[in-house]
């Protein structure tokens, strides 16, 4: 391989996390290879071992400032089993799904108005000095207002649930430590309808967008993939609870209503010297082909229905795009992530008027188990999180497989594809590596929480003089 030029794309800007993306071009500028590189490690699966395992729901939010609620909930769902006390009261469960659906609020609203919306309202190619959230607010005054406090919305329907904003505490093994008063119900109900107004504006922009933008976006980073995402009983969309169900791009069904506690059997994880990230893919497949995506463009395709009313219209008004058939649309993650807003306030609004969140029947015990698996459906797609306790009450083993883990594929694809389609044979710009930046910002990606991978870890230690010479340099790994 000759190669004549390496572009570097340092850091990818408006992601959660830290990543770089590589471009290697020949000599006639044709495009070799084009990678996303994950430049963190953060090792939580090793450094949890030996914690006691009522501490991980905490410990492990550690991982994200961002979705921190994801991991939280993920990790308590787990250690409920480890207590036998997965059958949660009716109060535990519903304070778990309104936290849980604050977080995809807030999560939504942050990633689709401050991180992607400059590339949407003002070209891919704009200049990069507007091109940020400080442009939206100076060109769309209102919108920004709107996008704050939308997500203030979100972080404060978490506060109330989970004690604090960020890193709370409220999900325990079993269930929660707290209910909600009427007087805090009653404060978000007072702001519930003119939330659902901005949500439902969220979906119109998106919407809109796309289909007018139709012809543009359609080969823009995409291909053809398989699609994971938990389902419920009935095959309706559920983003807290569910079994697994995979299909293929024309819809067909590789696996369906799989307990994901033997998601072993079904999911394993390919390593490559080249990330800090594992790439997971469906076992009777094989990692060739077995890859999938996740998140809100997977988790429409899988559903076979979205229970509540506006947001499956706004499903209908989706499929209808490819004529009811698997969406493979890399842009069309937006619209999806939307119409998830839309539903998130739907079962926020439906929550706060149930009155099992005042109950006071907060946590159950049954039988003690030494695994545990907890799964949910993070903003960014299925989460995993699976831990081994000892009788000593100690976590000895731990295997997380985030969503942005989940997508690593999809996205070092989408990276080559924009690369192909738009770097060979031209003249480089700023505003085309933008391009690359933008397929990868589709996925909403947490390189923060995908970088926990145990393998080898490159290090090198330069001794230099006090001149600055370089006197000897060594590296391992």
């Amino acid at each position: 391989m000759s190669v004549a030029k390496r572009i570097v794309i340092e850091p990818v800007t408006r992601v959660e996390g830290h990543g770089k993306v590589v471009i290697l071009l020949d000599e006639n500028k044709k495009v070799i290879s084009a990678r996303l590189h994950i430049v963190e490690f953060r090792g939580f699966e090793r450094f949890i071992q030996g914690r006691p395992f009522w501490e991980v729901p905490v410990l492990v939010q550690r991982l994200c400032g961002i979705c921190p609620v994801s991991h939280h909930l993920a990790a308590a769902k787990a250690m409920d089993r480890i207590v036998g006390g997965e059958n949660l009261t009716p109060t535990a469960e519903k304070i778990r799904r309104l936290m849980h659906y604050g977080q995809m609020y807030q999560s939504h609203a942050l990633h689709f108005f401050h991180l992607a919306s400059p590339d949407l309202l003002f070209g891919f190619d704009a200049d990069v000095a507007i091109r940020n959230v400080i442009g939206v607010a100076g060109k769309y005054p209102a919108l920004a207002v709107q996008a704050v406090l939308m997500r203030k919305y979100g972080q404060e329907i978490i506060k109330a649930t989970a004690g604090k904003k960020i890193h709370g505490t409220g999900a325990i093994p079993g269930g929660v430590n707290k209910n909600l008063s009427i007087a805090e119900r009653d404060v978000f109900l007072r702001d519930a309808d003119q939330q659902m107004t901005w949500a439902q504006s969220a979906v119109k922009i998106a919407k809109d967008y796309t289909v007018a933008n139709l012809a543009k976006l359609a080969p823009f980073g995409s291909f053809d993939s398989n699609h994971l995402s938990l389902v419920r009983a009935d095959g309706a969309m559920d983003l807290y609870h569910g079994n697994l169900r995979a299909i293929d791009a024309e819809g067909k069904v590789i696996f369906d209503q799989v307990d994901y506690q033997s998601y072993v059997d079904f999911i394993a994880e390919e390593v490559r010297d080249w990330s800090y990230m594992k790439f997971p893919f469906i076992r009777s497949i094989g990692p060739e082909k077995g890859w999938y995506r996740v998140g809100p463009l997977a988790r429409l395709n899988t559903a076979k229905f979205i229970d509540t009313p506006l947001a499956e219209a706004a499903r209908k008004e989706f499929i209808a795009v490819t004529s009811g058939k698997p969406n493979n649309l890399t842009m069309a993650y937006h619209w999806a992530r939307m119409i998830e807003l839309v539903h998130a306030m739907e079962k926020i609004h439906a929550l706060l008027n149930d009155k099992d969140l005042q109950g006071t029947d907060l946590v159950v015990k049954g039988e003690r188990r030494e695994v545990g698996i907890g799964l949910l459906e993070a903003p960014r797609g299925t989460l995993f999180h699976h831990y081994k306790v000892d009788k000593n009450d100690q976590v000895v083993s731990a295997n997380l497989i985030v969503s942005t883990t989940n997508n690593n594929e999809p996205m070092n694809r989408a990276v080559a594809k924009v690369a192909q389609d738009h770097l060979q044979g031209v003249e480089i710009t700023e505003g085309l590596l933008n391009h690359v930046e933008v397929a990868i910002r589709a996925y909403d990606p947490c390189l923060s929480c995908a970088t926990h991978a145990l393998g080898q870890m490159p290090m090198e230690l330069t001794l230099v003089d006090y001149q600055g010479q370089i006197l000897d340099r060594k590296s391992r790994g």
